[in-house]
């Protein structure tokens, strides 16, 4: 049973890697990608549901088609990888635990969350054009 589970938690790693997403594994690869990034940073917290693996990973995947994007892609893992999700949470100033989200920062400054709220019972179409609209206003190159 854990040898599956393993393998099925491995499989949702690979798909946002190939995506182009770096993973924050430790609290530590979260604090050097924020505190250090110059430009736009997307964390994209990951999470087993549902609304994550149906909605928010294939709207992400829509999202990247477009010309503006952020800088840098990187994810935390809600559910596997929890130090590093509970420290780039910290980075998310005054919003309360959501995931799956997506949190976009300039300069390593907090600038915008889009919540679970806000992604779930929603089409991944939906979720791409907020999505594309938030890289628009933000990311210009």
């Amino acid at each position: 049973m854990y040898a599956t589970f393993d393998l099925f938690i491995e499989e949702i790693r690979r798909e946002v890697r190939s995506m182009g997403l770096q993973e924050l594994r430790t609290p530590a690869d979260v604090d050097n990608a924020i505190t250090n990034s110059k430009g736009t940073l997307l964390v994209f917290v990951n999470s087993t549901c549902g609304c994550a693996g149906g909605i928010a990973k294939p709207a992400l995947k829509m999202a990247l088609m477009e010309k503006s994007l952020p800088d840098k892609l990187t994810t935390v893992f809600a559910g596997q990888d929890k130090e590093a999700t509970e420290r780039a949470r910290s980075y998310f100033t005054n919003q309360p635990p959501s995931s799956p989200s997506f949190a976009l920062f300039k300069d390593g400054k907090f600038i915008k969350i889009i919540h679970r709220s806000e992604i779930e019972g929603r089409t991944p179409e939906k979720v791409a054009e907020q999505l594309k609209s938030t890289f628009e206003t933000y990311c210009k190159q």
